[in-house]
């Protein structure tokens, strides 16, 4: 028996997982997307536009099922986020100062020491 509506299973999961590395990926991928879509229905008559509408056109009414077609369609990709690279500049003057401050705070020390 054939059905006559979309289901959860349209588009095939099968098809879905090829775009993602993962099943985990995937939900998350869609769960991610589906909340976006669901903030910008919900922002719609504030006049605000700043949220990316539905990139399919869907007879979808829920954000997940438009998600999950949006990810069919590639309009909507998965990539891994850059790492950060934190790069430290050498501050030759700070590094200076750093180190007399803390042989300063070390003769204080060991005059008070000295001095009890």
């Amino acid at each position: 028996m054939a059905l006559d509506h979309d289901t959860m299973i349209n588009p095939p999961i099968e098809s879905l997982l090829g775009t993602v590395d993962s099943k985990f990926t995937l939900v998350t991928l869609a769960a991610r997307r589906a909340r976006n879509i669901n903030s910008y229905f919900n922002q719609l008559g504030d006049g605000l536009g700043h949220m990316i509408p539905p990139q399919v056109s869907s007879v979808a009414r829920k954000p997940l099922s438009i998600a999950f077609e949006e990810i069919a369609e590639h309009k909507i990709v998965w990539t891994e986020a850059p790492e950060d690279v934190v790069v430290e500049e050498f501050d030759a003057e700070a590094e200076a100062q750093a180190i007399a401050d803390a042989a300063d705070a070390a003769d204080e020390t060991a005059a008070a020491e000295t001095g009890d």
